[in-house]
């Protein structure tokens, strides 16, 4: 058997890669590894179930619940909630361990699982590797008394999730118009129940989960009808979800959408302003626009970049104590609120800095001036030389060399196809285009197959 947990838990086609019997031995094994590891320290053990609104959610959190009861463990099955949501039940309710059943922004057929340890925190590699290495092992089952009990929530953990957001805001979001995209998603509720909370006026679309149109052609991937309503609307801003609301893009008034780096631009120096930016450094990934750290060094802010993925930026906020840090897709960590990317908590900060500055979005994330930006994707070449290649490394130089400081070049091997990505950024569209089609040609002469 293959390598079943990715860089974000357990994800696939669901019934095929991800079926009821993986969703149930997966439990089982998540309990004996937690427990061998002292997570539960001699008491009986609880857990948290959440899931985002895709019919196979309904069968797969069926099947962790039972697992994880029929090792022990009782369960609160919190039904459809957000994945950082569930992560803050994990980290409040005093309970040991946390599963989320949601694919995020995938297409509504693929499902995944996503095990939280006590404190909203994803699990360590380590501890995945002993979870499948665990599969299907013979074990005593508990029997009688010692079996787990399954208990399902009627909406209070939804109202804990809601007041602990409102509670992050030291400004009334009252006179402002909101337009929320909630993907057909996990937020569907909690979302624009937050916002009206804060005291926003919220207008609503995409927020009718069936268990079969989450994400189609709306949410953070598809932010087309979101700029639309907030024009129709006249809304101050618009904020669009995932599936599982961990991330957040956002909208102006005039309907120019504002990504991941423009939030985390007007965030970083919201913070900045409130003496909360811990170290003054802002974390994000190599592949933010240049932009970002231009803007963000011009105002005293650090920025540190890590690899691709939202586990390597939570990572180095750990490791270094940081409090704000994210990635361009709009997955956004808060680290003083939130253990994850949390997409409602961004919306409600991202307004209460247009609240509390009485000025439009539109002003507040010009203070990130993206540089124009190409991508070329170069299949049918050997990605395993693309780091060690020197004529191609010397070509990436002289590129380099030829954009100064007011450009980037970013060569990325794709992790699991024969393919190149090739990143430019330059003054302008021309340069860019002209500079990546001509590393693309270098790409593919030293590293054809």
């Amino acid at each position: 058997m293959g390598r079943l947990f990715g860089t974000d838990g357990v994800r696939g086609l669901a019934n095929r890669e991800v079926t009821a019997e993986v969703a149930l031995d997966l439990a089982v094994a998540a309990a004996h590894v937690l427990g061998a590891q002292g997570a539960f320290a001699g008491h009986r053990a609880r857990a948290v179930v959440g899931r985002d609104p895709r019919a196979s959610g309904e069968f797969l959190s069926a099947a962790v619940a039972a697992g994880l009861a029929s090792a022990g463990v009782d369960v609160i099955d919190v039904g459809v909630l957000p994945t950082p949501a569930v992560a803050h039940l994990t980290a409040t309710l005093d309970v040991d361990l946390g599963v989320v059943l949601s694919a995020s922004h995938n297409p509504m057929p693929d499902n995944g699982i996503k095990f939280l340890a006590r404190g909203g925190l994803k699990l360590d590699d380590e501890l995945e590797l002993a979870i499948e290495q665990r599969l299907r092992e013979p074990w005593d089952r508990p029997v009688g008394a010692d079996v787990g009990r399954i208990r399902t929530d009627t909406g209070a953990a939804g109202d804990t999730y809601v007041e602990h957001l409102v509670s992050t805001l030291d400004v009334s979001l009252a006179g402002l118009r909101i337009a929320v995209d909630c993907a057909n998603g996990a937020a569907s509720e909690v979302g624009p129940a937050a916002l009206r909370a804060a005291g926003a006026d919220v207008v609503v679309i995409n927020a009718s989960p069936d268990g079969r149109n989450i994400n189609e052609q709306c949410g953070s991937t598809h932010p087309e009808q979101l700029q639309a309503a907030v024009i129709a609307a006249g809304a101050d801003l618009g904020v669009a979800f995932d599936g599982d609301a961990d991330r957040c893009l956002a909208v102006d008034h005039s309907g120019v959408l504002v990504d991941g780096d423009q939030i985390m631009g007007v965030l970083a120096l919201a913070m900045r302003d409130r003496g909360v930016l811990a170290h003054d450094t802002l974390v994000a990934t190599v592949m933010s626009n240049l932009g970002l750290k231009l803007a963000m060094t011009a105002q005293g802010i650090n920025l540190l970049e890590t690899s691709v993925g939202d586990r390597y930026v939570l990572e180095a906020m750990r490791a270094g104590g940081y409090s704000l840090g994210g990635e361009q897709s709009g997955h956004v960590i808060l680290s003083a609120h939130a253990t994850t990317g949390d997409g409602v908590l961004t919306a409600l900060q991202l307004a209460g800095r247009v609240a509390s500055t009485g000025q439009k979005l539109e002003q507040l994330a010009g203070v990130v001036q993206r540089l124009p930006q190409t991508l070329v994707n170069v299949p049918g070449v050997d990605r395993a030389r693309a780091d060690s290649d020197e004529a191609l490394a010397a070509a990436v130089l002289s590129a380099q060399e030829e954009l100064g400081e007011t450009g980037r070049v970013l060569l990325r091997p794709s992790g699991t196809e024969p393919l190149v990505r090739v990143m430019v950024e330059a003054a302008s569209q021309a340069d860019a285009e002209r500079i990546a089609g001509r590393l693309a040609d270098v790409v593919r002469e030293r590293l054809a197959l």
